[in-house]
């Protein structure tokens, strides 16, 4: 038998809508609702290309250099990003994953990532994909299973769909951030600034015609539930939502600007991550974790129109 780029496929049913979801990388490949797809995804014989759908973890998004000190002692990372000098989007997106709990609607997926150069640390991850006609809830949760403490954070990376024959440009994009990241060539962060009275302020929602994003949000603003919202729709106001639980404080958006053709602009990542970027080599917002401690985050995707 033919073994599929992200393995075995886990197809997942409610009430007419479908997502599929990948031994490899234990990401979101696949989602539709209401009868049209929600997120840019991928074919089951292709690659996660442009980190689609992969889980970000014990990291999101880049760390400078791959170098970090924790506790004390220094630890360098591969170079995943090697053209910028960078580590980028964790350790377990080529991983595979296993199932431990799995239902017509559901399925949770479990990965140990033992101790090696870099991150000498045992941390136990599950995620759980919940389908219903409320649309998809994605939970993720950490352990952690050695002796010593160790930092975390984490992320997701799918991309919504523009819709068929749509680019993102085409799109009206709505997001809560007020606070934006300012980035160096290498997409580290150097500095915040609010996002009134610029193009980036997205929290009233605009038109992206020819706005290029590649940037993390913080400060976002939330419901009375501590939700935040991003909402990406069509010209005939169809689209999806993606919402974030309080445990992810920060948002990146990119509008694919340097993805190959024919996918460039065709789908917008939108990504929640508990920390911003380099954030295991400046410390903001790294979850440290004690032996046997462990933390969830949650978000999820809903059709709209």
């Amino acid at each position: 038998m033919t073994v599929l780029p992200t393995g075995e496929q886990f197809t997942l049913r409610c009430a007419g809508s479908e997502a599929t979801v990948v031994e490899v990388g234990g990401g979101l490949r696949s989602y539709h609702a209401a009868g049209r797809a929600l997120v840019d995804g991928y074919g089951e014989h292709e690659m996660a290309g442009n980190v689609r759908g992969h889980v970000l973890v014990p990291w999101p998004n880049r760390l400078a250099d791959g170098c970090y000190t924790w506790d004390g002692e220094e630890h360098r990372t591969p170079l995943s990003e090697p053209e910028q000098a960078n580590a980028i989007h964790g350790l377990v997106r080529f991983s595979a994953w296993h199932v431990v709990d799995r239902s017509s609607d559901g399925i949770t997926l479990e990965h140990l990532l033992h101790p090696q150069p870099g991150y000498p640390f045992a941390l136990r991850l599950q995620v759980a994909y919940e389908l219903s006609t409320e649309g998809l809830r994605v939970t993720t949760t950490a352990v952690n299973e050695g002796a010593v403490a160790l930092p975390y954070g984490e992320g997701h990376h799918p991309y919504l769909a523009a819709g068929p024959g749509l680019r993102v440009d085409d799109c009206v994009l709505e997001s809560p951030g007020r606070t934006r990241l300012e980035t160096d060539g290498r997409g580290i962060p150097t500095g915040s600034v609010p996002v009134a009275g610029t193009p980036f302020d997205l929290r009233g929602g605009r038109a992206v015609g020819d706005l290029v994003i590649d940037h993390a949000f913080t400060d976002l603003e939330r419901d009375a539930d501590g939700l935040a919202w991003v909402r990406f729709t069509g010209p005939d106001g169809r689209g999806a939502a993606l919402w974030l639980d309080s445990a992810y404080s920060h948002l990146q958006l990119f509008t694919g600007d340097v993805v190959p053709e024919p996918r460039r602009r065709q789908g917008l990542a939108v990504e929640p991550m508990t920390c911003p970027p380099n954030a295991f080599a400046t410390g903001e917002s790294v979850i440290r974790l004690e032996p046997g401690e462990s933390t969830t985050a949650t978000w999820g995707l809903a059709p709209l129109g």
